[in-house]
């Protein structure tokens, strides 16, 4: 049997073949979960990258921004899935504004508010959504890039990173009494989609690997993704409100 052997799971914020969320879904199908994915704007897109998993798996659209889509999403999933075990946030954006040198002094209020209502409030407007469909012993998984310092040029989507992880205490606080568990995992650097908008990325390849214990390959997504899966399974029956480093002991060495 697998680590999440008949397990049904919503992984939201697939855009590629190379994002971590696409890596978690093909792993999580391999340890014998159900997956459905969530996908935002270019749904054709996601749709075919649905069928690259090992079962291909059904897709339905999600705008955590919007509040009607929010209110359907149980209704639209009954289609594929009469509950759910897990669930996965991998969701974030930030306009250019927002990121890269001088943007923390300079970019306007409209701009951070959407960096984090996409990026931190929507963990909460996610599980509220599909809270229906959870039960005691449900894993709700966001993931993170941990912010318990100042990076070069994440500046405001640092800022919502922070946010997201205290949403997520909150979170634990407020439904742990269900039975239900909130956590973060926290990774490394990956190149995916994500990672090229943001400016001078290539600073933190270079740094992690070098101080990363366990070294660090910025092209392997599979270890977080596996770091995910096990945080999603009932292998962590009383781990909730905190945050799991994926990030090869990085966060653990000083300079």
């Amino acid at each position: 049997m697998g680590l999440l052997e008949g397990k049904k799971l919503l992984v939201t914020g697939v855009i590629t073949d190379a994002s971590l969320a696409f890596h978690a879904a093909k792993v999580a199908q391999e340890q014998g979960a159900d997956v459905v994915l969530t996908g935002f704007g270019r749904m054709r897109l996601v749709e075919r990258i649905a069928q690259r998993l090992p079962k291909p798996a059904p897709v339905v659209e999600l705008d955590v921004s919007d509040q009607e889509q929010l209110d359907s999403l149980v209704d639209r999933l009954a289609e594929h899935t009469d509950r759910l075990d897990g669930v996965l946030h991998s969701i974030g954006f930030a306009p250019a504004s927002c990121l890269g040198e001088g943007a923390f002094l300079k970019a306007p209020w409209e701009d951070v508010a959407t960096t984090i209502q996409v990026s931190a409030y929507s963990f909460k407007s996610l599980a509220v959504a599909a809270l229906p469909l959870m039960g005691p012993g449900g894993s709700i998984v966001g993931m993170d890039f941990d912010n318990r310092q100042a990076w070069p040029a994440y500046d405001w989507m640092g800022v919502a990173k922070s946010t997201l992880e205290s949403v997520t205490r909150y979170l634990a606080r407020d439904l742990g009494p269900q039975g239900i568990r909130v956590n973060l995992v926290a990774a490394g650097p990956v190149k995916t989609m994500a990672a090229k908008s943001i400016p001078g990325f290539a600073a933190f390849e270079d740094a992690w690997d070098g101080r990363a214990p366990l070294g660090w390959d910025v092209g392997d997504p599979v270890p977080v993704a596996k770091t995910v899966c096990a945080v999603l399974s009932d292998w962590l029956p009383v781990t909730t409100g905190s945050m799991v480093m994926a990030d090869g002991g990085f966060h653990a060495i000083g300079v």
